[in-house]
Order: structure tokens, then sequence, then C-alpha cells
């Protein structure tokens, strides 16, 4: 397939360009950078350049495509405005092309709230964190355009190997600080490798029914002090036991998505597998991050 990716040197969206590219894939990447563009030229991939803030001048520039993967977000108080304004542009150019090509979207964890002690499915009513509430009416214009297979993915909280959602966790265990969590050591993150999330991906990308939505959780809910722990031993800090700190501290710092880290989730990624035969390789992150090489 000819496949343009949104956000493709992103955690998620560079494990998606490697992984399809691995697969035979053709792959153009949207870049905003210089920099963007060598990244994605190294894995394999044409890149194009443009932003997605403005769309206008590349999207009618766009080859004919069998597929577009929109893994871009910008974590501003104007996302979801931009989000808006490329579909406005991006859906249409699509449905105009010779055969009608698939869009897979990203949605997210956020967007199901805090689900407690209940295992979510993609059967489970949204109740989103209030800064990604502009997130569901875009998804649900992604599954019922015409001219196009829509399809959504909605991954867990990504971590590769340090990085991702660990970045946090590992720079202060690198720093001998002490591990910060946000609210409390018990919050529960449901968790996927970028690799493995690109393998989904991948697989929704090659059989997934137009119209379907699969939720990416390799592991469905792993109390965050467990991680923070984990990152403190590996690393040499001064006291195993994390740092609690206030999710409105974490929300004045990086703006009020950043109160999605509070959030206690269990999230099943069991469609995703019975359906695509989805089979995550990363299930132990405590055990990776014990493996850790110190840089």
């Amino acid at each position: 397939m000819r496949v343009f990716i949104l956000g493709g040197t992103g955690v998620v969206g560079s494990a998606v360009v490697r992984e399809l590219i691995a697969r035979g894939h053709e792959l153009f990447g949207l870049a905003r950078s210089g920099t963007a563009a060598a990244r994605l030229g190294q894995w394999g991939a044409t890149p194009i350049a443009g932003d997605i803030g403005c769309p206008e001048p590349w999207v009618g520039k766009l080859p004919q495509l069998d597929a577009v993967v929109h893994a871009a977000c910008d974590f501003d108080s104007d996302m979801g405005t931009t989000d808006r304004r490329l579909l406005d542009v991006l859906l249409p150019t699509l449905a105009a092309q010779r055969d009608p090509p698939r869009l897979i979207y990203t949605g997210g964890c956020w967007l199901f709230g805090a689900t407690g002690d209940e295992l979510a499915t993609e059967e489970t009513p949204f109740r989103p964190l209030p800064a990604f509430a502009w997130m569901v009416p875009q998804l649900r214009r992604v599954l019922t355009a015409t001219g196009l297979d829509g399809i959504v993915i909605h991954p867990a909280m990504v971590y590769a190997r340090d990085g991702g959602v660990f970045h946090r966790l590992a720079r202060d265990a690198k720093t001998g600080e002490t591990v910060s969590v946000v609210e409390s050591e018990a919050v529960r993150w449901p968790l996927v490798h970028n690799e493995d999330l690109a393998s989904l991906y991948a697989l929704a990308l090659e059989s997934a029914p137009a119209g379907s939505s699969y939720i990416g959780a390799a592991i469905e809910g792993l109390p965050i002090g467990r991680i923070a722990r984990a990152f403190a031993r590996r690393f040499g800090t001064g006291k195993i036991e994390p740092q609690i700190v206030p999710v409105d501290a974490i929300a004045a710092e990086l703006g009020e998505w950043a109160r999605g880290y509070a959030l206690d989730q269990r999230l099943s990624g069991a469609k995703a597998r019975r359906e695509l035969g989805w089979r995550p390789k990363h299930l132990d992150p405590e055990g990776e991050i014990a493996r850790l090489v110190s840089s």
C-alpha cells in the first residue's frame, strides 16, 4: 500500500513508519522541519513538507494513496481547532481520490475518563477528559465519512523503553532525584509499547473492517507507583518511594491536558487480539526497565 502518515516522527508515528516499511508498504510522511524530513528519509519514507496547522498548501499535492494514518497532535490549547481544520481539508481531498482510501485516526485512552475497577472496552461510553472532548466528534466524522474507510485506534499510555509516557520518570531517576508521580502511586495506567502499538496499526490498515474501532492496550492497568519504583531501583535514586505531585500542579506546568496522568484506568485490548490477531510482545515493563543500559 501507499501510505501517508501524519506525526511520523513522534513516539507512535515513528514506530508505525518503521513497522509499515518492514511489511513492504510505501510510506510518505508529513515533515514540519528539515530534521523531521531527514529522519523520515533515513527510515525509508518519502517526506512531504508541511504542517498540520496549515494543511491547504500540502493537501492538494498528495499523491494517489491507499491509506492515511493520522497520529499527529500538538498538545496545546488550539489542538482541537487545528485538528478540525485539518479534517475539513483532508477528508474531501481523500474522498476525491480514484479509489476510496483507508484513514486510521488516533483517539486515546483519556476519552474513556477514569474507569476505576471497570474494564473499559470499545463499547464503553466516552467520558472524555475536558481538554480532549473535541476529539469525540472528530473521530465520529472519520468513522462516518463517505468516500473513505475510516478506522479509529485508541492507544493506551504509550511507552518506548524509557521514553514516551515514561520520559519524566526516567529523567527523574537518571538525575538521581526522587521520581515523581501525579496524584497517587495507586493510579493505574493502561500501557502499550510503541512497537506493539505499531503492529496494531499495521493489522488495522491491512484487515480491519471500515467503521471499526480498537483499543490498543497490551496491559489493562498497572499502578504507576510500580513503574516509578522500577526506575528508582534501576538508576539508584536516594529514595525509592515516589514523590506525589498534585494534579493541579502538573496541569499548571504542562496544560489542562496533563490531568490525564491522574486518571485511574483499566482498558481492554481483547477486541484487537480477537478480531485482528494482535499479539503484543512487551508485557513486562518493570523487567524492561530493570534491563535498561545506563546512559
